[in-house]
């Protein structure tokens, strides 16, 4: 018989929630283009393509994010070693809640979320630049 599900997403991100911030559509779109603060996109490159992204955001799939945070890691990003503001978006904000969570327990500073993720980003009138798929 298989094992039964003690914690399941929804508790995940109220936890997550509870120690995240999470910044709302106005307070990104103004921190925009200011060189303290890193958007980190975390969607898989096939939405990416199709729907766009924040301008200057920086991508980093969600499979790899530990990997690519971690000094020690063969896959690290140097982006994450800057002194910068971190804020993680994904399409809805589930992604991006569990991200910053897991940045933030790994030791990244600071941290936060995009509240509503990519979808609330372009309803609220955000800008979107192209994303071309390589070749």
């Amino acid at each position: 018989m298989p094992s039964k599900i003690t914690k399941g997403y929804k508790h995940l991100l109220e936890q997550a929630n509870s120690v995240v911030t999470a910044i709302g559509q106005a307070e990104a779109m103004a921190l925009l283009g200011n060189p303290n603060y890193v958007f980190v996109d975390l969607r898989d490159p096939r939405e990416l393509h199709r729907e766009g992204k924040i301008p200057g955001a920086f991508h980093c799939p969600r499979g790899m994010l530990e990997f690519w945070i971690d000094p020690e890691s063969p896959y690290a990003k140097p982006i994450f070693q800057e002194d910068r503001t971190f804020i993680f978006y994904c399409a809805s904000a589930w992604r991006s809640a569990l991200s910053a969570r897991t940045a933030q327990d790994m030791g990244l500073a600071p941290v936060a979320h995009l509240a509503g993720g990519f979808t609330a980003w372009r309803e609220a009138g955000g800008a979107v630049e192209a994303v071309e798929q390589k070749k």
